[in-house]
């Protein structure tokens, strides 16, 4: 891989953290309080999709509002001791300054800022669930991501983990690299497949950011 960005754009659960235990845990939990039974939890897509797509597909209108705070409550008293670095986060978040980067997840803001300060990530720009009407396989996130760091969208490379997340950053125009965190490489379209982010390098200039894989 050798590509040159203007600005990275990262996933956060699957990318730079792993929550995944933590996840399961509180919706499972959250299933059971709510009475959904066991086939129709199992169904459902939890990875890499905001919060309020999934329970619009178990749960009817008047109760969703109420069920979007019961999931966020659960999940953010569950961060401590539910988040870990994934390997080779630190290291390439450290050597890239704040303005070439932001932080682009499915969760809440809450959430979102809950996890990455559990692993002590200093985050200069975050899209949350919050912040858009159509979550990711939907462009919104990316763009607004872009736009929010003033950079061209054909100039920012995204890095995802999740499927639905790399056809967002391709439906945006941006180049995509995957990580193999929690899918196979066979299921990721991407520009370019790796491992996790142990194995990306990045040189930061004044003309942005030139990447390139380790090992």
């Amino acid at each position: 891989m050798k590509m040159h960005a203007e600005a990275l754009l990262f996933d956060n659960d699957g990318t730079l953290v792993s929550s995944m235990e933590s996840v399961h845990r509180c919706w499972a939990r959250w299933a059971r309080e709510y009475g959904i039974a066991e086939e129709a939890f199992a169904r459902v897509v939890l990875h890499g999709r905001p919060a309020t797509e999934i329970i619009a597909e178990l749960l009817p209108e008047e109760v969703r509002a109420e069920a979007l705070a019961r999931i966020e409550a659960l999940e953010v008293a569950d961060v401590p001791g539910g988040v870990v670095l994934l390997p080779g986060t630190k290291e390439l978040l450290s050597a890239l300054p704040a303005g070439r980067w932001a932080v682009v997840t499915s969760a809440t803001r809450p959430l979102a800022e809950a996890r990455l300060r559990e692993v002590g990530i200093d985050f200069p720009e975050l899209v949350a669930a919050d912040d858009i009407t159509r979550g990711k396989p939907d462009p919104e996130p990316f763009l607004l991501a872009a736009r929010r760091l003033g950079v061209d969208p054909a100039r920012c490379v995204v890095f995802e983990d999740a499927p639905a997340g790399l056809a967002a950053g391709r439906a945006a125009g941006m180049r995509t690299v995957a990580l193999t965190t929690t899918h196979p490489a066979e299921e990721l379209d991407a520009d370019v497949v790796v491992r996790d982010l142990s194995a990306v390098s990045a040189l930061v200039t004044d003309a942005g950011v030139t990447l390139g894989t380790i090992g």
